[in-house]
């Protein structure tokens, strides 16, 4: 188990706002609008807008100023109109759905309280391509102000959701996930006791430790050879559907112009006929005045964290452009390294909330339409000392691939060749990594008769 406890110091704890924020941020546009819909339903303090002419403007500022809200406030703008002149831009793509959305269903039938559910919430948008969790588990700890004990039992549960494996740390952790049901197994004891032997392929070394047969070993390793070491991947499931953009750039001039595709999406304001109800009993403090003010408040920071949503989808839009000078200059392919980590910092936000900002979402661009994460690629050194995004690499390999020979299919020495006349001097090591990372087979394997 971590040692998380140890970690922990200056605590910075998400206020209520700040959770709404990080779950609006993370919805795409056409989820977004389900969210104000079902939000408009709940809270009848919060009303659609059905036109936008001045006296209702007028009637909104006068609402705006009558609320009375705290100085922890201060740091939400007040936001309460959308230009409906236009409709949504929608773009018939094929859309790629995101297996966190069934993860979240599957959290729904689990017994957590709303602490824990939020927790558990925060760990599915921290998993990488694989379904890893890919950000150190003290980091959300520090975060929500709780001890390893508890995030610990949190995370377990989630490794439970389907598929099994989900949040795992490292390939070991997944396997063992899988293989628990059975926990005494010979399968399971070899991962458990001699992972690096069998991730070597020392069957000889394996069997002599585990006083076994070759029979049980050859048993064994074929029940781990059906597990599934990414979880993440194969869960995702294309169909042909209209997609709508969050973003749309245009360029003016020299400049890039940034819009959010949100102009049909349903106006808001508080009912100022709620807020006069609330005034007249401000001097009684009754049940019904807290309740009201309560509403209020709640309406007013949904309304503040669609703008906020809004703010930081177009700063993260504006880094990556700076980032990505060769593709919005035309050159599509021509993309440079970029984590999420080089956005955060331009932008002065965590990691997760850029993740939130990326997943799922798209841009509309004079050259199609783009998901946000396929401008993050990571970028290696190459022995002549240039640095280059791994997305050019795997393209250019994943070209030789198709163009080999099936008979007589390409050797790794043979591509780390090839890759070097193309301008690309790697290692045989490397090469074989990026291959793998492509699910492209040995050549032996590639053969076809």
């Amino acid at each position: 188990m971590l040692r998380i406890e140890q970690k922990l110091s200056q605590k910075q704890v998400l206020s209520p706002q700040q959770i709404l924020q990080a779950r609006l941020l993370q919805l795409n546009t056409i989820k977004l609008e389900e969210k104000i819909l079902n939000e408009l339903e709940e809270n009848p303090v919060l009303e659609q807008i059905e036109s936008t002419n001045d006296k209702e403007q007028d009637l909104d500022e006068e609402v705006d100023d009558s609320l009375d809200l705290s100085s922890d406030d201060d740091e939400y703008e007040q936001v309460n109109f959308y230009d409906r002149s236009k409709k949504l831009i929608d773009f018939p793509v094929k859309e790629e759905q995101d297996f966190i959305e069934t993860l979240l269903n599957q959290l729904k039938l689990i017994d957590l309280n709303d602490s824990e559910r939020i927790i558990a919430e925060e760990i599915l948008w921290n998993l990488d391509e694989r379904g890893y969790l890919a950000t150190d588990l003290y980091v959300i700890a520090d975060r929500f102000n709780k001890d390893g004990t508890e995030i610990e039992s949190i995370l377990s549960a989630v490794q439970r959701l389907e598929p099994l494996g989900i949040a795992a740390r490292n390939i070991r952790e997944c396997l063992l996930i899988q293989l628990e049901k059975d926990n005494k197994s010979l399968a399971y004891d070899i991962i458990d006791d001699h992972f690096e032997d069998f991730a070597n392929k020392r069957f000889e070394v394996i069997k002599k430790k585990m006083n076994c047969s070759g029979e049980q070993l050859a048993e064994a390793v074929n029940i781990i050879s059906h597990l599934n070491p990414r979880p993440g991947e194969g869960t995702r499931f294309t169909k042909d559907e209209v997609v709508i953009p969050d973003l749309i750039v245009r360029e003016q001039g020299e400049n890039w112009v940034i819009y959010t595709n949100d102009s049909g999406l349903p106006e808001l304001r508080i009912s100022p006929d709620y807020v006069a109800m609330m005034e007249e009993q401000e001097t009684k403090k009754t049940e019904a005045q807290r309740f009201l003010k309560q509403r209020i408040y709640s309406a007013n920071w949904f309304i503040q964290a669609i703008e906020q949503r809004k703010q930081t989808l177009k700063r993260v839009m504006r880094s990556i452009i700076d980032r990505q000078p060769e593709f919005f200059s035309g050159q599509i392919h021509e993309l440079r390294p970029m984590k999420l980590l080089d956005i955060a910092e331009d932008v002065k936000l965590d990691i997760s909330t850029i993740s939130r900002s990326t997943r799922g979402k798209y841009v509309d661009t004079p050259y199609g339409v783009f998901e946000l994460k396929s401008f993050f690629t990571e970028g290696i050194e190459l022995e002549d000392g240039r640095v280059i995004s791994n997305y050019i690499i795997k393209q250019a390999l994943k070209k030789i691939v198709e163009e080999e020979d099936k008979q007589h299919p390409i050797n790794d020495q043979r591509l780390v060749e090839l890759l070097k006349q193309k301008g690309y001097p790697l290692s045989r090591r490397t090469v074989a990594k990026y291959r793998d990372q492509m699910n492209v087979p040995v050549a032996r394997l590639r053969r076809q008769l």
